[in-house]
């Protein structure tokens, strides 16, 4: 079995934690991209109508571009992705619902410049079904990842 990150990022801080931790363990990698990328304007948390406000408040699923074709064949995975209003951004939710987690060991990393994690593991693990477990931890480098 062998061991996947996969990581969502906007402004290149989750990014960089996740081709270090590939780089730390040698892991295979994919890059969580929405099918339409954001802009600036789009993330712009103290807009109220921004896109990921609308998307956050909404609960609305975000597609993603793109498939792990031989997903099945990961026994543990790692993922990545920024905080926003104290979960995981609606494009995670939308690929964790694309994949069967079971047996899968989880262990989600978090970047943010000042929420904290709050309920996301368990948030996210509600989609995971059959995941073996499912972790999460804030972090500013890879090095904070077990």
């Amino acid at each position: 079995m062998s061991t996947l990150v996969a990581y969502f990022s906007v402004g290149g801080t989750t990014a960089k934690v996740a081709k270090d931790l590939v780089e730390k363990t040698g892991s295979d990698v994919f890059e969580i991209v929405p099918v339409t990328p954001y802009t600036k304007a789009d993330i712009t948390f103290v807009n109220p109508v921004s896109r990921c406000n609308r998307e956050q408040i909404g609960g609305k699923d975000v597609p993603v571009a793109g498939r792990i074709e031989d997903f099945d064949k990961y026994d543990t995975v790692y993922l990545g992705f920024p905080i926003w209003y104290g979960q995981a951004p609606r494009v995670i939710h939308t690929f964790v619902k694309d994949y069967d987690w079971t047996g899968k060991r989880v262990h989600l990393f978090a970047t943010s410049g000042g929420s904290q994690m709050g309920k996301t593991a368990e948030k996210l693990s509600t989609s995971m079904k059959g995941a073996e477990s499912v972790d999460g931890k804030r972090v500013t480098s890879a090095s904070e990842i077990d």
